[in-house]
């Protein structure tokens, strides 16, 4: 059998320096819109949903990245999750700068008393909160500075992100709950894959710690 295609290095970085000009590609529309007055009646609101609205398409390609390179024998995709995982965070840095400044005016007691008073600023505050430290982890200094396994149990709360962002946008919408709960769906799909994964792997293991007993290798010197 051939061996699966490997992209070399420099390829892998001009996939980033894509991923990074397709993500932006919206936020262009949005500047366009702004400079031409196209954003319609409620431009705020149009923001607001166009960067909620990336955030968690780019949460969901980011967390698709890991079945994608179980199922597919890829690899090299691992080389593109913390590019993915960096442009979430930035739709949710302009998604939460809408709020703060167009919506609040960054009046911060009237932002406290907001989060404390709707659910669904209080879902949305949240996961932003959750994503700071994944974003701030995200060098292979904080991965050392960490150790592998503490890094990894810290980002597993990219989950409960996931979780938050779909709760946010339920409470937000409240009656036609169509795009946010195809939203819940794919997540849904997404966290099915990754916990038969994490069963086949931990299957796995068994099967090598079994095999590895002193039992099995006497009975295999027989």
């Amino acid at each position: 059998m051939s061996e699966r295609w490997q992209p070399s290095p420099r390829a892998v970085q001009r996939m980033r320096w894509a991923l990074i000009a397709l993500a932006s590609l919206p936020l262009g529309r949005l500047v366009a819109g702004a400079v031409l007055g196209t954003l319609g009646a409620n431009p705020i609101e149009a923001v607001t949903h166009s960067t909620g609205t990336w955030t968690l398409v780019m949460l969901a390609v980011t967390l698709a990245v890991t079945p994608l390179r179980r199922l597919g024998g890829w690899p090299w995709l691992l080389r593109l999750r913390r590019t993915l995982g960096l442009l979430t965070f930035a739709w949710a840095c302009l998604h939460a700068l809408t709020y703060f400044w167009f919506d609040r005016f960054f009046d911060w007691a009237d932002i406290v008393r907001d989060i404390g008073k709707r659910p669904f600023i209080t879902a949305g505050f949240a996961a932003f909160v959750l994503l700071v430290p994944l974003a701030a982890t995200s060098t292979n200094a904080a991965i050392r500075w960490l150790g592998g396994r503490r890094w990894q149990r810290l980002h597993y709360a990219v989950y409960a992100v996931a979780v938050l962002g779909v709760a946010h946008f339920v409470w937000l919408v409240k009656k036609d709950l169509r795009e946010p709960l195809i939203y819940a769906a794919v997540f849904a799909l997404l966290f099915a894959l990754r916990i038969a994964g994490w069963l086949q792997e931990a299957r796995r293991r068994a099967r090598d710690a079994k095999s590895a007993s002193p039992l099995a290798m006497r009975r295999k010197a027989f």
